[in-house]
């Protein structure tokens, strides 16, 4: 992991009231704090457009 890795973007998120709980009991569930389980989420989305794109690429 470089510097790059290592420096987080900060940005201001609006949730709905039964979103943010939702989340909540998720990362509850997951031993992640809410931020953490958002990034996690984000992250695991991005990989699977990216295998998802690739796989179209192959065709």
């Amino acid at each position: 992991m470089d510097k790059k890795d290592k420096e987080k973007k900060q940005l201001l998120l609006r949730l709905s009231p039964k979103l943010w709980e939702e989340l909540a009991d998720w990362a509850e569930d997951d031993f992640r704090s809410i931020n953490g389980q958002i990034e996690y989420l984000l992250n695991e989305c991005v990989k699977q457009i990216k295998k998802t794109a690739n796989k179209k690429e192959a065709e």
